[in-house]
């Protein structure tokens, strides 16, 4: 039996103009879909970094990798990069890009 790879986050917005498209539909008082957007754009990131990060770290070779081992860590960083996100724990980034965003000095 193969077990497939699950649809991460990266797979839902391999193109920039999905969060385009998410921007441009909302209206002017959309603050809190504005800041869910850029804090969806920091979770990305912040996967992206969790799995670069990852290939430093050298295999002990002790336990071989499994794709259910590859699979568990997948939704683990993708789980820990949502909720690096949230609250006033994040790095900054979602708020630099509402406040871009905001001021309509940013365009994809």
């Amino acid at each position: 039996m193969e077990i497939l790879p699950s649809n991460n986050i990266l797979d839902n917005y391999k193109d920039l103009s999905v969060i385009q498209r998410k921007v441009d539909n909302l209206n002017k008082d959309d603050d809190e879909k504005l800041m869910e957007v850029c804090r969806e754009f920091e979770s990305i990131f912040l996967y992206m970094v969790l799995k670069e990060m990852k290939k430093t770290v050298p295999e002990d070779g002790l336990i071989e990798k499994s794709q259910a081992s590859r699979i568990f860590e997948d939704m683990y960083f993708e789980e820990l990069s949502k909720e690096m996100t949230k609250g006033n724990n994040s790095l900054g980034i979602a708020k630099m890009l509402y406040d871009q965003f905001k001021n309509g000095r940013v365009k994809l």
